[in-house]
């Protein structure tokens, strides 16, 4: 099983950061170089304790299909989403959101996933999943950087 950790400052406060990031057409948006979209469950609007989302998208120029859920759901200080079903063995994603003691917010994803197929799937992890996923964390946090900021101008809530 694979572990890493993402930090993302965001000059917007907490509630409005956790509230962007559970924004299902934000989600959307940020991940368009995959097509990734909502086809089942909720597919727009914002998700909360229990909502499940189905997730299609192309990755290494295949389609995937992820099922995921809002497994705990604290405002404004953190919510966790985790695969019901799809291409993982496990796929656990921690969102932390903290004040910055300058009036915006640390953002913390904290993943935890491992690949299926046993010896095969942890080689995928080492060759290509402990890179590639890091990195398509880091797009979707930019995009969710860019969002929180600019729709109410920065700091205020």
């Amino acid at each position: 099983m694979t572990h890493f950790e993402v930090l993302t400052h965001i000059a917007a406060a907490p509630q409005r950061v956790f509230d962007v990031s559970l924004d299902v057409d934000v989600h959307t948006r940020s991940m368009g170089r995959s097509g990734e979209r909502a086809v089942g469950g909720l597919t727009a609007g914002r998700m909360s304790l229990g909502d499940t989302v189905t997730w299609q998208a192309r990755h290494f120029g295949l389609r995937w299909r992820m099922t995921s859920w809002i497994s705990a759901f604290d405002p404004p200080g953190y919510f966790v989403d985790e695969q019901a079903s799809g291409p993982f063995k496990r796929w656990r994603h921690a969102h932390y959101f903290e004040r910055d003691g300058h009036g915006g917010t640390l953002m913390r994803d904290v993943v935890d996933f491992a690949a299926p197929l046993g010896s095969l799937g942890s080689l995928a992890e080492v060759v290509l999943l402990d890179w590639y996923l890091p990195r398509l964390i880091r797009l979707r946090n930019d995009h969710v950087k860019a969002a929180a900021e600019a729709t109410f101008g920065g700091t205020s809530s």
